[in-house]
């Protein structure tokens, strides 16, 4: 999951699209991993709450947030996308091999 944010060096009006799909591979790529059993329910949860931020902070930007508030919201996504690298270690590899 780290990776996919990764990819963003800052979030805001100019980047909307390939922030969506983004949202929408995590989305697609976390039930392929769920269903095949290639990741635990738990692994599917804790990955959902950093997918359903990012679509969080896309929304907030098509609300008209600060490109600074929705950074502040996005680098706090990141902290949580690497607690969630801590504790589901292969979790990132698994998403970034179905690219």
């Amino acid at each position: 999951m780290i990776s996919s944010l990764d990819k963003f060096d800052s979030v805001g009006v100019s980047n909307t699209n390939a922030i969506q799909e983004e949202i929408d591979y995590l989305r697609d790529t976390l039930e392929v991993l769920r269903a095949t059993g290639d990741i635990t329910n738990d692994a599917f949860l804790e990955a959902g709450a950093v997918h359903g931020g990012l679509s969080l902070i896309l929304n907030l930007i098509s609300q008209g947030i600060s490109d600074d508030e929705a950074n502040e919201q996005f680098q706090s996504l990141k902290q949580r996308a690497i607690s969630l690298n801590n504790t589901h270690p292969d979790l990132d590899k698994m998403v970034e091999s179905k690219r």
